[in-house]
C-alpha cells in the first residue's frame, strides 16, 4: 500500500467493537428507563418464550427460536440489518478478507425470496450463468420462502466441491434448475489490461481488504508499460455490489488531491463523520472516466459519487443502485454478531442517494443480444426492496437500470464510450439523459451534477 493509504485505513464500518453488555446498558438507561412499557413487551416475549418451550407438540429448537425471533425484530427495520450466529460472522469475516467458500454470488431478500444481485467474476455462479434480478426459488429441492436470508446463505456455502441444485425463477418463466460445484471462492477484487494502447483499465468486482493493493499494483503497472503515454484511466464499477467503506475510501482517495471524499450521517448529529482527501493523486491528473450501472451499490456509489462531485471522473453507464446506508457489524460476546443499519452517507455535495441512486453523466444503454431481447436485465434497485429507507432529502425514488455487461468487449458500448472520450471523442448518450453536461477539460473531467 502507498503511504497515503495507510493514513487512511480508519476501519469504519465492517469493524464494529460494540459488546452486548453495552447495548444492554445503553438500551436499559436510555430506552427502557424512559418508557416501562417496553418492559412489558419484553416480559411478554419471555412469557411466549415459555410457553412454547413448555406445550409446543415437539420439543423446540431453543437456539432456533430465539435467532428467528432476532431476525424478525431486525427485519422490521430495514432489508440490510441481521442477526449472524457465530458461524455465519466467522465466514462474513473471512469474505472481506477476499477469500471464502460457496457459489460467489451477492443476493438479497425480496419478497421472501432470494435475489440475484450479481455473480462475482469468475465464480461457479458466473461461469454457470447466473444473471442479476434472477429468483432462487429453492435449494437443492427445498423451497427457500420461509428462510431468512442467513439462512439462504449458509445453505449455499459447504464443502469444497460438494453440488448443489439452484431452482431459478427468470421473467415470469418457468422455473429451471442450475447445478453448481461449490469452490473456494478467492475474489481478485482488481483486474487490469491496457486498452486501445493508451488507457489503463482498472475493474473492481468488489470492495475487500485486498482492493487498495490490487490498486496500486495495476497503476504501477501501467506505468512501467505506457510511460507517458497514459491518456487516462476507466474504472469500471459495473456490478460491483460493494464491500467495506474504508477501502472506498481508499480508492477515491486514490485519485483525488484534495476535498471531501464522503459523509456518514447517524442518528443524531454528533455521530457525524467526514471523509477528506489527502494530498498525492496515483493517475496524476490523468483523466478518469468511471463506468456504473444497475448492479453498482454502497461502496462502488461511493467512489462513483465522490469522483463526479468533485469534477474528477465523467460517469458512463446508467443509474447505480441506490444504496446509501451504512452497516456497522458489533460482535455480541461470542454469540455471533449484529449487522445493523447505523447511518445514511452523503456525496460530498451533500447528496443522499439512498434509494435514488446516482445518475451518469452519460447515459449508455448496452445492446442485448438477440437471446436477451425482451428479458428483463434490469435490476429494480434499492427502492424496490420492501421495508428499506427512505431518502430523508425528499423527492422521487429511483428505479432500477440495466445490469448488463457483455463478455465480449468489442460488443461493449459502455467501455468503448470510455475510450472515446478520452481519445477526445464527443460521446453523445444513446438514452434520453437527465442534466447532463459532461466533457474533459485540461486534464480533469468536468460534469453538471444531478
Amino acid at each position: 500500500m502507498t503511504m497515503k493509504t495507510q493514513v487512511r485505513n480508519v476501519g469504519l464500518v465492517l469493524a464494529g467493537a460494540v459488546s452486548a453488555t453495552v447495548l444492554w446498558h445503553a438500551f436499559g438507561s436510555a430506552g427502557a428507563a424512559s418508557n416501562a412499557d417496553t418492559y412489558k413487551v419484553l416480559n411478554l416475549f419471555g412469557d411466549v418464550f415459555d410457553r412454547v418451550r413448555a406445550d409446543y407438540v415437539e420439543q423446540p429448537n431453543e437456539q432456533q427460536m430465539i435467532e428467528a425471533a432476532i431476525n424478525g425484530m431486525l427485519a422490521s427495520l430495514d432489508p440490510h440489518s441481521s442477526y449472524m450466529n457465530a458461524k455465519q460472522y466467522e465466514e462474513m469475516s473471512v469474505q472481506t478478507k477476499g477469500e471464502f467458500g460457496g457459489l460467489g454470488i451477492e443476493v438479497t431478500m425480496e419478497n421472501g425470496l432470494i435475489k440475484v444481485v450479481s455473480p462475482i467474476d469468475d465464480t461457479p455462479a458466473a461461469k454457470a450463468g447466473l444473471m442479476a434480478n434472477d429468483l432462487i426459488v429453492k435449494l437443492d429441492g427445498q423451497q427457500v420462502q420461509g428462510m431468512t436470508l442467513n439462512e439462504a446463505v449458509d445453505k449455499m456455502r459447504g464443502k469444497i466441491g460438494a453440488p448443489i441444485v439452484l431452482t431459478i425463477q427468470r421473467d415470469n418463466k418457468d422455473p429451471f434448475d442450475v447445478k453448481l460445484n461449490r469452490d473456494r471462492i478467492k475474489v481478485q477484487s482488481v483486474k487490469s489490461s491496457v486498452e486501445s494502447t493508451d488507457i489503463g483499465y482498472i475493474r473492481i468486482s468488489s470492495f475487500t481488504e485486498q482492493t487498495q493493493e490490487g490498486l496500486d499494483k495495476a497503476i504501477a503497472d501501467f506505468r512501467a508499460k505506457l510511460g507517458d503515454k497514459v491518456k487516462g484511466y476507466i474504472l469500471d464499477l459495473r456490478n460491483d455490489p460493494g464491500g467495506l467503506l474504508d477501502m472506498a475510501i481508499s480508492v477515491s482517495d486514490s485519485f483525488l488531491d484534495r476535498g471531501e471524499i464522503v459523509s456518514t450521517r447517524g442518528r443524531r448529529a454528533d455521530e457525524t463523520q467526514r471523509f477528506t482527501a489527502q494530498k498525492g493523486d496515483l493517475a496524476n491528473g490523468k483523466p478518469v472516466v468511471v463506468l456504473i450501472n444497475g448492479g453498482s451499490a454502497s461502496a462502488s456509489e461511493i467512489v462513483a459519487g465522490a469522483l463526479q462531485d468533485q469534477k474528477r471522473a465523467t460517469l458512463i453507464g446508467t443509474r447505480s443502485f441506490g444504496k446509501g446506508s451504512v452497516q456497522t457489524i458489533i460482535p455480541l460476546s461470542g454469540q455471533g454478531a449484529l449487522r445493523l443499519t447505523t447511518a445514511r452517507y452523503y456525496t460530498p455535495s451533500g447528496r443522499s442517494i439512498q434509494a435514488k441512486g446516482i445518475d451518469a453523466d452519460i447515459v449508455i444503454e448496452e445492446e442485448l443480444p438477440p437471446e436477451l431481447q425482451g428479458k428483463n436485465v434490469s435490476t429494480e434497485g434499492e427502492a424496490s426492496l420492501r421495508g428499506h429507507l427512505s431518502n430523508e432529502t425528499g423527492g422521487t425514488e429511483g428505479g432500477g437500470s440495466s445490469a448488463y455487461v457483455p463478455e465480449d468487449k468489442s460488443k461493449d458500448l459502455q467501455l468503448k464510450a470510455a475510450v472515446d472520450l478520452l481519445h477526445g471523442v464527443k460521446v453523445v448518450s444513446n438514452a434520453k439523459p437527465k442534466d447532463t453536461n459532461p466533457a474533459i477539460n485540461g486534464g480533469k473531467a468536468t460534469t453538471t451534477p444531478n
